[in-house]
């Protein structure tokens, strides 16, 4: 609460008190709660920080990596199967034989 709002102004000093001390122990237990959250203990430490990120990228460039192969891949084998449209079949066949050729 703040001094002088509207409701403590029939309130006694030392009631006002009281709640201002009340209100100030349950923002510590707050803020002791919330420092001993992993995300706070770990922004405490740069070497933590610094190797979470990298993790973080690492895994992030994987699975980009391994969702655009698959994603490319069968869409290559998708249009390899039409021959409906000429210029996307032949295209797709063209790439279908250099991915063979290469292994």
């Amino acid at each position: 609460m703040t001094e002088g709002s509207p409701t403590d102004q029939g309130l006694p000093l030392e009631t006002r008190q009281a709640q201002l001390h009340t209100d100030l122990n349950r923002l510590s237990d707050e803020v002791e709660r919330l420092n001993g959250h992993r995300f706070v203990q770990m922004h405490n430490s740069p070497m933590r920080l610094i190797s979470f990120h990298f993790l973080r990228g690492l895994a992030f460039g994987l699975g980009t990596a391994l969702g655009a192969s698959l994603l490319v891949s069968l869409l290559v084998l998708l249009l390899g199967q039409i021959e409906v449209v000429p210029i996307i079949g032949g295209l797709a066949t063209d790439v279908l034989q250099e991915i063979e050729r290469a292994r």
